[in-house]
């Protein structure tokens, strides 16, 4: 079995038994494979194992490994055990200066947490002919080094965003501090669902607002626990 197999099952297994635990439906949660600075063939070994929903952090990455695993999936057009396409994620900030350049790549955006970063995709998004889907990333930690709306921001900001009609907003993303403390973790993850939970029953957002992105690969279980329906994993499969 390979290192990134044995990863894999690892990461899934923790998954199924997390839900089993906590009465949930894995079917329920997505799994997003980050593929901040893996090798190219880690991440075409990780396509073979079945997973097409890819994520990226930086712009310029995106690009280079989208257009990488394209290329990867035309050359192997006749090999049974590989899809089609994948579905990439954009997971980390982005700037209104490089919205032209991810719209044509992604097919969900986790990090929009400004009104002027959702208009810039609402204005682009016709040239392009689409109406991308996207998260309202907030801020539940309170650190003032992490992007995010302000909590208390974040249903005038998500009442904004579903006036723009060339985008839908289908869900809230948070990221909980890099911290050990499990109390502090699950403070941030509780926040994001009661916001998400409040938005859905004021009606503030529309039906597809379905979407609960929080937990990596130091804390997914807590987040699976807590209502997650999208993991974002890297380092747990490309790292150990």
């Amino acid at each position: 079995m390979s290192k990134i197999l044995e990863r894999v099952k690892r990461v899934k297994d923790t998954i199924n038994s997390t839900c089993a635990h906590f009465g949930r439906d894995p079917g329920e949660v997505k799994l997003v494979v980050v593929t901040k600075s893996a090798e190219i063939e880690a991440i075409q070994e990780v396509i073979r194992l079945g997973f097409t929903e890819l994520g990226e952090n930086r712009v310029q990455q995106l690009k280079k490994v989208s257009a990488q695993i394209t290329e990867f999936l035309a050359a192997a057009d006749d090999d049974a055990a590989l899809p089609e396409k994948v579905s990439w994620h954009m997971v980390g900030h982005l700037q209104r200066n490089k919205v032209n350049q991810v719209l044509p790549i992604v097919s969900l955006i986790h990090s929009i947490d400004t009104l002027r970063l959702a208009e810039e995709i609402n204005a682009f998004a016709p040239k392009l002919n689409l109406c991308p889907k996207v998260l309202l990333q907030v801020n539940t930690s309170n650190e003032p080094q992490k992007y995010g709306v302000p909590v208390g921001a974040a249903t005038h900001l998500a009442e904004q965003i579903e006036t723009l009609p060339n985008l839908k907003l289908i869900g809230l993303m948070t990221m909980a501090p890099l911290t050990r403390n499990k109390d502090v973790i699950r403070a941030c993850f509780v926040r994001a669902r009661e916001l998400f939970v409040e938005m859905r029953g004021e009606r503030i957002v529309s039906p597809e607002f379905t979407e609960l992105s929080m937990g990596m690969s130091s804390d997914y279980e807590l987040a699976i626990e807590e209502g997650a329906t999208i993991l974002r994993i890297g380092s747990a499969i490309f790292a150990g």
